[in-house]
């Protein structure tokens, strides 16, 4: 039988990103390198991922360009398997590049393949949808 697929929480990928809890960095260091070479697989959720940001940011006070990248990084690792893994990467990038909220972000990443149209009264996202689609 298949090894079921790991779905890592905002807490376990924050304590890999931070490295603020020795032990516990021990722990998911090691399921990430295991992850990165694709010797185990790892779905980490839409959800996770916009907690994963507003934490940093707000809480840790971690630049946004940085949490980003910090998790797009992780994105790129083999063993991740999720099937919207491509949106949630472009997601990251406008979250990267604007000051839009990571919601919208997804917003904004669900809408470039041309099968979605956004409903929106903010100015500020659709700009970037309509430079972006």
């Amino acid at each position: 039988m298949k090894k079921p697929v790991a779905l890592p929480d905002t807490n376990y990928i924050l304590r890999y990103l931070l490295r603020d809890d020795a032990k516990q960095f021990l722990e998911t260091n090691a399921f990430f390198e295991q992850v990165r070479t694709g010797k185990e697989r790892a779905v980490v959720q839409e959800s996770v991922i916009t907690e994963c940001l507003y934490v940093l940011t707000k809480h840790y006070q971690v630049p946004r360009p940085a949490a980003a990248e910090s998790l797009l990084g992780m994105l790129s690792y083999k063993g991740i398997v999720n099937p919207d893994r491509d949106r949630l990467a472009s997601a990251l990038g406008f979250f990267m590049k604007t000051t839009l909220d990571p919601v919208d972000c997804l917003l904004a990443a669900t809408v470039q393949n041309g099968q979605h149209r956004l409903l929106t009264f903010d100015k500020a996202l659709t700009k970037l949808v309509k430079k972006e689609v």
